[in-house]
């Protein structure tokens, strides 16, 4: 998996780590990411001045979503640049995007839930087939993309009616 081991840390200033997790791996269970094949990420690991341990680096796969307007199914790319944070101690700042608390006095810096946080968070959740999807009836629930339906368009809300008045004039 993805471990910082921190003693070659603090021998050498910086590790090196890369990893290709696979797409039923337990790292992803209850997130809703559903990869197609493995997930690479490479991660190089340095110290900081002030004990916090940064690491920085990359992880690509592909997604399978459904289409949010038709729910067909649809792949799609994912590169993400990655910085993460580690730091001793809980930070007190309203911003502490991409800082993690970790054990200093541990052997190993284990890296895989920062890195599927940082992915869930990249993962776009409007992915359409295409822009000119025109997504499904809302009524009968044809795929308007392969034909029309024959549904009619429901009177407007009468409550509306003194907005479309004012419209109107």
């Amino acid at each position: 998996m993805l471990k910082v081991d921190l003693g070659q840390l603090d021998r050498e200033g910086f590790v090196s780590v890369q990893s290709s997790i696979s797409a039923d791996d337990e790292l992803w269970k209850n997130s809703e990411l559903r990869w197609v094949g493995e997930v690479d990420v490479r991660v190089t690991a340095t110290l900081a001045g002030t004990g916090e341990v940064v690491a920085r680096g990359t992880a690509v796969g592909l997604l399978r979503h459904e289409c949010r307007r038709c729910l067909k199914r649809v792949e799609t790319p994912l590169r993400e640049d990655l910085t993460m944070v580690f730091v001793s101690e809980p930070v007190e700042d309203e911003d502490d995007g991409g800082t993690y608390v970790f054990e200093p006095s541990g052997i190993d810096l284990e890296l895989g839930s920062a890195v599927r946080e940082e992915l869930i968070l990249a993962v776009n959740p409007f992915v359409v087939c295409t822009p000119e999807c025109r997504g499904l009836c809302p009524q009968c629930g044809t795929d308007l993309n392969e034909g029309s339906c024959e549904c009619t368009v429901d009177e407007a809300d009468p409550r509306w009616a003194a907005l479309r008045e004012l419209k109107s004039e």
